[in-house]
């Protein structure tokens, strides 16, 4: 079983503007959690023991929240000092405090018990196939954003962008082994560039998600949705 995760929480949040021009997306609320408080309660129920997350913008709000709660997880803060370092870039940042494989979960999404059985099928999967990286994926058609454009396809566990006609999305979580970024001398870079080379290789599989509806905090449009039906 997986033990460590890393939530990615360094971004500005650009999006939902003007919410985050004071307050950073992880901290936005949707009920009573916010996104990140939602995100850590899953990975605890998910079984995960130790998590790290990357803080960047507004990051003392951040840092002050995990400090004032007190959550059942032991939690290591990453800071990007100076330069916020893209998705690629933030995991490598912090890829020592991992010696095996780990989830990487975007807290955007809105995760609730439906997805742990998923996730348990998925790391299954991993460990049968000996995977490098996978991702749990989507029907597009599921989201509640109706914008979604399909970014991926999906054949026999394996990712593709063969074709125009892309029918998954990525739902924010993958199982990623630190060997993935040795030798990658890029300090600011996106996981897309990790991803590419798999698919090229045909590496890169693939979990589809049973969920009934894919929540999502893609833009301020579809937050201010989510907290009406979610209040």
């Amino acid at each position: 079983m997986i033990k460590k995760a890393m939530i990615l929480a360094a971004g500005f949040g650009k999006r939902l503007k003007p919410l985050t021009l004071k307050n950073p997306k992880p901290l936005l609320k949707i009920g009573q959690e916010t996104l990140l408080s939602n995100t850590l309660k899953f990975l605890i129920e998910f079984g995960v023991k130790e998590v790290v997350i990357n803080v960047h913008y507004l990051e003392k709000q951040i840092v002050d929240y995990i400090n004032k709660n007190q959550f059942s997880i032991e939690i290591t803060i990453v800071k990007e000092k100076d330069n916020i370092l893209d998705t690629g870039g933030g995991i490598l940042n912090a890829i020592n405090y991992f010696d095996e494989a780990f989830l990487c979960i975007n807290p955007d999404t809105i995760w609730n018990t439906s997805y742990i059985k998923d996730l348990e099928s998925m790391t299954k999967e991993f460990l049968l196939k000996n995977s490098k990286c996978s991702m749990m994926l989507v029907d597009k058609n599921k989201s509640f954003d109706r914008s979604f454009k399909g970014d991926f396809n999906l054949e026999n566990y394996l990712i593709n962008r063969k074709n125009k006609n892309l029918k998954y999305i990525f739902t924010g979580v993958q199982i990623i082994k630190p060997e993935l970024f040795a030798g990658i001398n890029d300090k600011v870079f996106s996981i897309n560039k990790i991803w590419n080379k798999l698919i090229e290789n045909d590496q890169l599989h693939g979990f589809e998600s049973n969920i009934d509806t894919f929540l999502h905090v893609s833009n301020l449009d579809i937050y201010n949705k989510l907290i009406k039906i979610k209040h």
